[in-house]
């Protein structure tokens, strides 16, 4: 791409955006500003769009939301004579500006739109696409980005996030699609009154919820628990789906973070309104303290993570993704069994990088273990494999280490309405026995033993640090360590040439290196929706202090192989 060439395009355009405008005319002669904002196009992956907002075709704005949508409808009318779509949004800036003009590509484009009126979590987006019997369906929200990002979610007829072959397909359209000049765009307002774009009605809202509320593994247990919670939305989609279910299932007690409540896209209290950030958490923490609270539940923007915190022994405790995953395993295993609602053969489904103390806990309770890529789509893509065979009562649980969670089949992606719903359940069933879910916590490491598992991120920015990274992984790749912290790497993973089957899937090939170190492990990838370079540590130890000490080992050499520091 010639940067200057384009960047002067853009500059020649009467822009809809006046704030885009004013950003090209402030950065005139500055090659860098420029070249960060053109020297590339924002890639169209299986997670579809992220970036910062701004001018250019390396960030969010209107002209690359409609480029993509254009390139989307191309495929979608390639593969099917009536294809029909739906939309929503989260709480980010221009989230339902960018909602609507993808609508309004859709409907140009002769695709009957279906779109929210209202901004609602990311699986909301998943169970319209299934109930509406539509093709594809666009989220607009980049999760738990800071709050400079927007991002562009797609999914396909399955209510799945695309698979790469859809991606690349999209891919190869947009590069053939002029931003300017080569899509299509209707008139709102006439879209609206002909029908071509139809707004999503509260009846399907309400069945979305109520399909949720079906998922609770014991009816009624918190009408009479006296359950005190802290809950915060962080400014996002959460609030009201959240608060309607939990008040349904019998939770009074409910004090929202103020400061939090209400949507805002600049999340003034939380820069990264990630539920795995402390600073997120600190306001929700600070009030469960006041209070004196059992449980913290936090919903990240587009409410498809939840986070949570409890009081124990007098001080607030983060409850991790994967320690919450492996409660949830136990605590739905254990009452199924009791009630007697336990399927034949139960499957659970995790990601590579979650906690191997998931399995200890299945095998306890003979569920089998289904281990897939790192992204929802393919625990989706299993649960679909288990309903395609007849199967789909098999399937208790899907959960990611990055707070993820799903226990039923009506979505295809992580849903945090019922991952709020279930640990609050949770938490109602260990309080009428006196214990909270930390001290619960602690009797499954007594167990099991004792499993760390932790994340470091390395961030490359531009297009050097990406360069950088690839470098990085292709010296892993073709010179992998063979000891670290003088313990003997036993096996060696490259998901890239490695591709098991799961459940009868094979795995797609994957930028992923995993090495084997004895009970313990460490996976390396890089991000696919920053530019991040991921680091995965799972440790099982005795206790603790060893699991910690393991770990730092671990990093300390992983750091000198990278060449990098935190």
């Amino acid at each position: 791409m010639d940067i200057m060439k384009e960047y002067r395009r853009w500059r020649e355009q009467k822009l809809e955006d006046a704030a885009l405008e004013e950003e090209l005319r402030a950065i005139e002669g500055q090659e860098a500003e420029i070249g960060d904002r053109f020297y590339t196009d924002l890639e169209f992956g299986t997670a579809g769009l992220r970036g910062v907002l701004g001018a250019g075709t390396n960030r969010m704005n209107i002209y690359t939301v409609r480029r993509a949508t254009q390139a989307y409808a191309d495929v979608l009318k390639a593969r099917s004579q009536h294809p029909t779509a739906a939309v929503a949004y989260d709480s980010r800036i221009n989230s339902e500006l960018f909602a609507r003009e993808t609508a309004r590509v859709f409907a140009a484009n002769g695709i009957k739109t279906w779109l929210y009126g209202e901004l609602m979590p990311t699986p909301a987006l998943s169970y319209a696409v299934r109930e509406l019997g539509c093709a594809a369906g666009i989220n607009i929200t980049a999760s738990h980005n800071p709050s400079k990002y927007n991002g562009y979610k797609a999914y396909d007829e399955n209510g799945c996030q695309i698979t790469g072959e859809t991606a690349n397909a999209v891919m190869a359209k947009i590069g053939e699609t002029d931003l300017f000049a080569g899509v299509k765009l209707c008139d709102y307002d006439k879209a609206i009154a002909d029908g071509t774009i139809e707004i999503i009605g509260e009846e399907l809202i309400q069945k979305f919820l109520d399909r949720v509320l079906e998922e609770q593994v014991n009816p009624g247990l918190c009408k009479d628990a006296g359950l005190k919670l802290v809950y915060t939305p962080l400014n996002g989609a959460g609030r009201r789906s959240v608060l309607t279910v939990l008040k349904k299932m019998g939770i009074t007690d409910i004090t929202v973070v103020p400061e939090q409540e209400w949507p805002d896209g600049n999340f003034p209290t939380c820069p990264y309104p990630n539920p795995e950030i402390l600073q997120a958490m600190q306001k929700g923490l600070d009030l469960v303290e006041k209070l004196g609270a059992d449980l913290l539940l936090a919903t990240d923007p587009d409410c498809d993570r939840v986070g949570t915190a409890v009081l124990q022994n007098g001080a607030p405790r983060l409850i991790t993704g994967n320690e919450m995953g492996c409660l949830l395993i136990d605590y739905i295993a254990r009452s199924r069994q009791k009630n007697g609602t336990m399927p034949k053969n139960p499957v659970v489904v995790k990601s590579i990088v979650s906690t191997s103390m998931a399995d200890a806990i299945c095998q306890e309770y003979g569920i089998e273990v289904r281990n897939t890529l790192t992204g929802f789509k393919y625990i989706g893509e299993q649960i679909a494999k288990l309903e395609e065979a007849g199967e789909e009562d098999r399937y208790l649980l899907g959960f990611e280490e990055s707070y993820g969670y799903l226990s039923g089949g009506y979505v295809r992606d992580k849903d945090a309405v019922d991952g709020s719903m279930l640990i609050c359940e949770m938490a109602a069933w260990y309080r009428a026995q006196g214990k909270n879910l930390g001290e619960a916590l602690d009797e499954m490491y007594q167990k099991f033993g004792r499993y760390l598992n932790q994340v470091d991120s390395y961030t490359f920015e531009g297009a050097d640090g990406m360069a950088k990274m690839a470098g990085i992984m292709e010296s892993l790749r073709s010179d992998p360590p063979k000891a670290l912290a003088g313990t003997a790497v036993s096996g060696v993973t490259d998901y890239k040439t490695a591709c098991p089957d799961v459940g009868g899937v094979k795995m797609p090939p994957a930028n992923v290196l995993s090495y084997t170190l004895g009970e313990s492990s460490v996976i390396v990838r890089p991000s696919g929706t920053e530019p991040k370079l991921k680091v995965y540590y799972m440790v099982k130890a005795k206790d603790l202090p060893e699991a910690q000490e393991k770990k730092a080992a671990f990093q300390a050499d992983i750091e000198k192989i990278l060449g990098i520091g935190k």
